[in-house]
């Protein structure tokens, strides 16, 4: 059986360790791993290949940036003959990303099976461009692994049939269990015994001056009593520039490898993000995540873990952080299945075939 997995961004690298590590221990399964280059920086991708122990792309497809149209009709051109070539008899797309909805339509029109890792995942905000590429690549795949019991009635909903649906579990937390040890570890050198972690990266929070302006300021205002550690995106550190403000307070860091920013992460007294990958990593971690976005396609890192949707307000995430930092934050316990064997799981599905 000859699987091809599909990845486009450093957090596709978190989801694809744990399937292609399982995969490998069954003589029966031939691998093949295409990177579209949706996202590619040589320094910061190559990092997290060695931390991730995860083989060299077998084509790295080098598409780079660009709109959404352009950007995914470039993958569907160029993977296209790739699978004509290769002929694999499934394809694993991961995420919600350009390159997951791309290769889903090209394998489609082909009439090669794709499973989608991480599916069932709904914001409910189709001003999300991640919104569509989940509900597309939903409706197109032939295998549906999920990460918890919402995505499961996500998709019943849609009209999925059950047969299709497989709760495997988180195959990011995999990756956090195996690299935790190796986190504990690192030296944090130079913190304070408590500081609030950052990520910004959204274009709904860095591509309005206004909003950016209200964010970093009530960042500013928190470092005053806490010190805040910012690993700047590169999209973000450029609108930052872009838009004139003086962030220079805060503690700015460049992007970090996986293993270094997970260390910062256990030990945060809370963490301020827009990220999706770090709502769940939170949760797990039981460390306080504040969301800036009224609404999450992770609705279980609220209603079970850690996270609290604080929206844009800069008054709201002060006073849930002044809550965090009086020892009252909200009670919580990690989702069922988030375990570190989901990639066994996807696994032991995929060999039934």
């Amino acid at each position: 059986m000859h699987i091809l997995h599909v990845v486009g961004a450093r957090p596709n690298l978190m989801k694809v360790a744990p399937v292609l590590g399982a995969l490998k221990h069954y003589s029966q399964v031939r691998q093949t791993l295409i990177h579209t280059g949706q996202h590619y920086d040589t320094n910061m991708s190559d990092v997290f290949f060695q931390q991730l122990e995860i083989p060299a792309p077998d084509v790295n497809l080098g598409v780079g940036s660009g709109s959404h149209a352009r950007q995914t009709a470039e993958i569907m051109t160029r993977f296209e003959p790739i699978v004509l070539e290769r002929k694999p008899d499934m394809v694993l797309v991961y995420g919600d990303i350009n390159s997951t909805v791309a290769a889903a339509l090209v394998c489609s029109k082909l009439l090669i099976r794709v499973g989608h890792v991480e599916a069932g995942l709904r914001s409910r905000d189709r001003a999300m461009p991640e919104e569509i590429n989940r509900l597309v690549t939903d409706q197109l795949a032939d295998l549906l692994f999920t990460p918890s019991a919402d995505g499961d009635e996500n998709l019943e909903r849609e009209g999925i049939p059950s047969a299709k649906i497989h709760l495997v579990g988180n195959v990011m937390i995999d990756s956090l269990v195996r690299l935790l040890p190796a986190a504990i570890e690192k030296n944090l050198n130079g913190l304070p015994d408590r500081y609030v972690l950052v990520t910004l990266h959204r274009p709904a929070n860095v591509d309005d001056d206004r909003t950016l302006k209200g964010i970093l300021e009530s960042l500013l205002e928190l470092n005053s009593q806490l010190k805040v550690v910012f690993p700047v995106h590169p999209r973000t550190r450029q609108r930052i520039a872009d838009f004139g403000f003086d962030a220079s307070q805060l503690d700015l860091r460049e992007p970090l490898p996986y293993i270094e920013f997970l260390a910062l992460q256990r030990r945060a007294t809370a963490v301020v993000t827009d990220s999706g990958g770090i709502q769940e990593e939170t949760t797990y971690l039981k460390v306080p995540c504040l969301t800036l976005r009224n609404n999450t396609e992770r609705p279980v890192t609220v209603t079970l873990g850690t996270n609290i949707l604080v929206g844009q307000n800069g008054a709201t995430l002060r006073k849930e952080l002044a809550k965090i930092l009086e020892g009252k934050q909200k009670a919580s316990s990690v989702p069922p299945l988030w375990d570190g064997h989901a990639g066994q799981r996807i696994a032991e599905v995929l060999t039934k075939l």
